[in-house]
């Protein structure tokens, strides 16, 4: 590929480290909170590099902020390094084998997407100090997106306050611009509090607090045909009450997440579960506590800034895969369902392609897919600044998201020419609203449209706190 871009020279320029800081991420899945060598694989790559640095961003020891330039606008590229449970898996091969029984993975491809986003943030770097251009980009490192919802605490607590615009991607098995849509989402604990007796002999003395959140899953199950078709609800058992069956269990916790395509939905669908989980209280005789763990907002999208990545995407053309990540491919295919591969391409509107194994085309920016909407902390960030997030091909078509298969790709040659790819676009994004006033006007007005004249509410009350974990004794 000819290089007619400083963006791309630079990125090319910086690529050999950051593939390896992605791959040792991937080396070392942390969950939510507890991504403390993760984040200072990062930082110590910020440093080297020649960034500002800001520790424990919003009070979280494992976010990081590097900013580099002065005056001008402020261009945030968001990175992520969060793992997720279950999805430990050896990498390059087309089975099903955990590195460690039970542990974690990156099946989301986060080691990939933070590492890209510190691409970009250093190639825009370099070039803002070459060209003495105004203007500083920030790279922000961000946990816990994984259901901690991170960047909403960051956003309620000030940190993209003076924020011009942002700009993210995410790993997938298609290349185009994000569609900007995702569900409002909360995660809401409820502990049910009862009496403990014994349940032969005293049976009558005890109050079950597991009778409690059976009833309040039985409630919310017939709460689920009176709700709207796009709306979401799900729940776990934290804590079923032990394991004795002649204990009448006095203490349950079952945390549920409930999504909507609105805020304002979100919100109302969040006091009908409320209201069935006292309704299992009253028949129970047993008390109730609701806390919110984590929340995020629905996503905004931002026409001229999607506008503008569609064009930094067809002036690169598609990823450039050879046959070896083809053959690969094919071999993770092989594992997939044909419901897996159709709804690939049913999630971005196009035909379905024989022995396509992986795409190395962008998919236009008209062409709209069938709906799959997920929740990202990254729409917080969209309610505060005007934001774009591309979706860029790392992986085989039709993998699905959170996969011992995606896990499994994560260290491939092709995710390693993905990600470089997506730091590239970012990269040219955040040099086009540094250089162009217009474009960021334009993004700015459509941004305050889509708001409306309410201010922005974090969905995350002032006094709820993120569930920081602890620092492990031995790093």
């Amino acid at each position: 590929m000819q290089n007619i871009d400083p963006i791309w020279s630079a990125v090319e320029h910086h690529q050999d480290d950051l593939i390896a800081l992605s791959d040792r991420v991937w080396g070392m899945p942390e969950l939510l909170y507890a991504e403390y060598r993760s984040c200072a694989e990062h930082t110590a790559l910020l440093r080297e590099k020649g960034f500002r640095i800001t520790e424990a961003l919003a009070g979280i020891p494992t976010a990081v902020l590097g900013e580099a330039g002065e005056g001008g606008p402020v261009i945030a590229i968001l990175g992520e390094y969060d793992a997720l449970p279950g999805l430990s898996q050896r990498a390059g091969i087309a089975r099903p084998q955990p590195e460690e029984q039970g542990g974690a993975g990156h099946g989301c491809g986060h080691n990939l997407l933070g590492s890209a986003a510190l691409l970009a943030a250093c190639a825009i770097k370099d070039w803002l100090e070459k060209t003495g251009t105004p203007g500083r980009v920030r790279y922000y490192g961000c946990p816990a997106e994984e259901g901690g919802a991170a960047k909403a605490f960051m956003v309620r607590d000030g940190a993209f306050d003076d924020v011009d615009a942002a700009i993210t991607w995410h790993p997938a098995s298609m290349t185009k611009v994000d569609e900007a849509e995702s569900l409002a989402n909360t995660r809401m604990d409820f502990v049910f509090t009862g009496r403990a007796s014994h349940a032969a002999v005293a049976p009558h003395l005890g109050r079950s607090a597991l009778d409690a959140a059976e009833l309040m899953s039985s409630g919310v199950n017939y709460l689920r045909e009176h709700i709207p078709d796009s709306s979401r609800i799900h729940y776990a058992y934290l804590d079923a009450g032990g394991t004795a069956p002649n204990v009448v269990q006095a203490r349950t916790k079952v945390r549920y997440a409930i999504r909507s395509t609105s805020l304002s939905g979100m919100r109302a669908l969040n006091e009908r579960v409320k209201k069935v989980a006292y309704g299992a209280a009253m028949m129970t005789e047993t008390e109730v506590d609701i806390s919110i763990m984590s929340a995020v907002s629905n996503m905004l999208g931002n026409t001229p800034l999607e506008e503008a990545m569609q064009r930094a995407m067809d002036e690169l053309g598609g990823v450039r895969f050879d046959e070896a990540d083809r053959a690969y491919a094919r071999e993770i295919q092989a594992t997939l369902s044909a419901e897996d591969i159709e709804a690939a391409y049913q999630a971005v509107g196009i035909e379905i392609q024989p022995d396509e194994p992986l795409c190395d085309y962008v998919v236009p920016m008209d062409k709209r897919g069938k709906a799959m909407m997920g929740s990202t902390d990254v729409a917080d960030v969209s309610w505060k600044v005007p934001t774009v997030q591309a979706r860029v091909a790392t992986c085989a078509i039709g993998t699905p998201g959170h996969s011992w298969q995606l896990t499994a790709q994560g260290k491939s040659p092709a995710a390693h020419k993905g990600m470089i790819y997506a730091a590239k676009v970012m990269g040219v994004v955040g040099r086009m609203l540094l250089t162009d006033a217009a474009l960021l006007a334009r993004a700015k007005k459509d941004h305050s449209g889509r708001v409306g004249p309410e201010p922005y509410v974090c969905p995350i009350p002032a006094e709820v706190r993120p569930p920081l974990q602890p620092r492990p004794a031995t790093e």
